[in-house]
């Protein structure tokens, strides 16, 4: 039933009339009484017998159309179970809402009232060998195997033409790709989907915006040609969403694409999920459950035994869990390749003038900046800003080497002031008045506020007569045009300009840097690639100067492109601290003893380590739960328990739950 309270969150038995026994088929929607009122629900399953003696009839049969695949409402149980939610709040998001009118435009054709198509079993076998591998061995196609889809896209990438054999012949390998510079990442994807559909099977891919999604479909289109593919984002409006998943539900395409939206799409027999740039905040639903896409994808590949590819400039700790689990295999160039790729890239710290002038070092554009865009203009080439984007959140780190302060009982944020008048935890609460840097020593902290403070203007003043263009909150701009020109743009608005940019500038580091984020470096160094990759290769002039100290481990990682080299940094650090994706971790918010009542109730795995409470908003408190990842499973059960416990009891004050949050501070 469509009733979002945790005590409910199981299926319930009806009888069903004979006047609805040909439309009540599982998938389809319908309304059942429950409680003395009419609601929503889903038909999950028709059987025989009940284990109740007394049973209500349904009511209605909203449409015959069985829209909730078998495949999809087991995704959303498991979503559900993971996410400490409820079935019905993951099928919201599964199930696009009823569009009367498209319904009835597809239904004329007779195509949507067919039986459903019998379930395939997939190729490979989860033995870690065979799934798991991206090779080219022997293996039978499927008599439907189109011409194989040629390679060369994935010549630069060892490892690249054996995953597209792979999926052809219809195994599951599983990729984490990381792009070179420059890479068109839509072709690509479009390779391997079109390989996914050469061997018969379906493919899911998930972008982050809308942007990305215009760009896959235009390469998408390119390679299978028109009508073989559906865009599924809820920003085309209710009827287009609609009818996008109506054909890929009825079978009429077998790729379907988009933003988050799309991570749930029915596609008949699946082949191959996948999502460009997880790290992006964009792909995490903010609606509850609230789960991340990347995830999602995975555990729909875990149970329907597909193929998976994460791919990305940069790579997440996320995805390097993966790899270092042989949960998956890496597909990467070898250094020469990415070598000859890259643009030329310097940081600012390691300019000579600030020898001579130690002031340039605080300089909004230090000359090392300026001479670079200056040299690419009088070659007639864009160039473009970076510049971050406002809203960050004060965060505190040492005065020093500038280093993010933690907390050394539970390495959470510190935050400034407490009542002491010395830095406390906005994790666990605890005032670290002893504090002393881990990294220099320092004991004195500052407090970094970050944002975007220098406008389009002020650049544009810096080089008289020369056009410029911004991109960004107001208008993003997909693509500019060669030529001398500025292009001023917020992290993830930057377009692509034709032939690539001469220069690339990479303003306010520290913006990034020092976020009160646990994902500050990882996000920095993911904005900075995905900027850095539209720059020309250093032999074609290409030149990239990041404003930060080239010590820094994420400006490490851009200088030499490796961000494979930076999450397994990251990674390990973060198993050292106990942060996720080492362990699973839970966000309890609300008032203070709504939190305390659940938390009282919930029957929390051994090991669990409760942290808090700390202020939240609004009057209210923030508790987190750590364990490790082998009991994720107990914490999710223990933590949808306890809340069913409080919604049958009918606890007046809601408690909001969530398993590994985007942002733990």
């Amino acid at each position: 039933m469509d009733v979002p309270l945790p005590h409910l969150d199981r299926p319930f038995d009806y009888l069903v009339p004979d006047t609805l026994d040909a439309d009540a088929r599982p998938g389809v929607r319908v309304k059942v009484r429950f409680a003395g009122q009419l609601v929503d629900g889903w038909l999950l399953e028709r059987v025989a017998e009940s284990a109740h003696p007394k049973l209500a009839y349904l009511e209605k049969v909203i449409s015959p159309v069985p829209v909730l695949a078998p495949e999809v409402a087991e995704l959303a149980r498991a979503v559900a179970d993971r996410y400490a939610g409820s079935l019905a709040d993951v099928l919201r998001l599964a199930v696009p809402p009823r569009h009367a009118r498209v319904e009835k435009d597809v239904t004329a054709t007779g195509a949507a009232g067919t039986e459903e198509a019998p379930v395939t079993e997939p190729t490979g076998t989860d033995d870690g060998l065979t799934v798991n591998a991206v090779d080219d061995g022997p293996t039978a196609a499927p008599e439907n195997v189109a011409t194989p889809v040629d390679p060369r896209g994935w010549r630069d990438y060892p490892a690249g033409p054996a995953f597209l054999r792979a999926l052809t012949a219809g195994r599951a390998p599983r990729a984490v790709w990381s792009a070179l510079p420059g890479e068109d990442w839509a072709d690509r994807y479009a390779d391997a989907v079109a390989a996914t559909v050469a061997g018969g099977r379906g493919a899911v891919v998930v972008v982050a915006d809308a942007r990305d999604l215009d760009r896959l479909d235009a390469a998408l289109t390119a390679v299978l040609g028109p009508g073989r593919h559906a865009c599924l984002s809820a920003a085309a409006g209710p009827a287009r969403r609609y009818r996008a998943f109506l054909a890929a539900r009825r079978g009429d395409v077998p790729v379907v694409i988009g933003t988050r939206a799309a991570m749930f799409a029915p596609v008949e027999r699946l082949g191959l999920v996948a999502v460009w740039d997880d790290g992006d905040d964009l792909h995490a639903e903010p609606r509850a459950p609230y789960p991340h896409a990347r995830d999602v994808l995975l555990t729909r590949s875990q149970l329907a035994g597909v193929a998976a590819l994460v791919g990305g400039y940069a790579r997440t700790a996320e995805a390097q869990l993966l790899v270092e689990t042989g949960w998956a295999r890496e597909v990467v160039a070898d250094r020469a390749t990415v070598r000859a790729r890259m643009p030329a890239i310097a940081p600012t710290g390691d300019d000579p003038h600030l020898a001579r002038d130690p002031g340039a070092a605080s300089a909004r554009l230090p000359s090392l900046a300026w001479t670079t865009a200056r040299d690419a203009l009088r070659a007639d080439l864009p160039v473009l800003v970076q510049v971050p984007r406002r809203g960050y959140l004060p965060s505190v780190a040492c005065a020093d080497c500038r280093a993010p302060a933690r907390c050394p009982h539970c390495a959470g944020p510190l935050g400034l002031p407490s009542a002491e008048g010395a830095p406390a935890c906005r994790w666990c609460g605890r005032v670290a008045a002893a504090y002393a840097c881990p990294e220099c020593g320092g004991r004195r902290l500052r407090a970094s506020v970050t944002g975007a403070r220098r406008t389009a203007e002020e650049l544009g003043r810096a080089f008289p007569g020369v056009p410029v263009r911004t991109s960004g909150r107001e208008e993003v701009l997909a693509t500019v045009p060669a030529g001398a020109g500025l292009v001023i743009a917020t992290p993830g608005a930057e377009p692509v300009a034709e032939g690539g940019y001469g220069a690339v500038l990479l303003l306010d580091s520290w913006a990034l840097l020092t976020r009160a984020d646990l994902r500050a470096g990882e996000e920095a160094l993911r904005r900075w690639l995905a900027a850095a990759a539209l720059a020309r290769p250093g032999s074609a002039g290409g030149r990239v100067v990041v404003v930060a100290d080239g010590a820094l481990a994420p400006v490490q990682a851009l200088l030499r492109w490796d961000s494979a080299w930076f999450a397994t940094r990251e990674l390990a650090e973060r198993r050292e601290l106990g942060f996720p994706p080492a362990v699973r971790m839970a966000s309890v918010t609300g008032v203070a003893d709504a939190v305390a009542d659940l938390l009282a109730g919930a029957a929390l795995p051994d090991g669990a380590e409760v942290l808090g409470p700390v202020p939240a908003d609004e009057g209210r408190e923030r508790m987190l739960v750590r364990v490790p990842r082998a009991r994720a499973a107990a914490l999710a059960g223990a933590l949808h328990a306890a809340a069913g416990q409080r919604s049958a009891r009918k606890a007046a004050d809601p408690v909001r739950l969530q398993i590994d949050p985007l942002s733990l501070f």
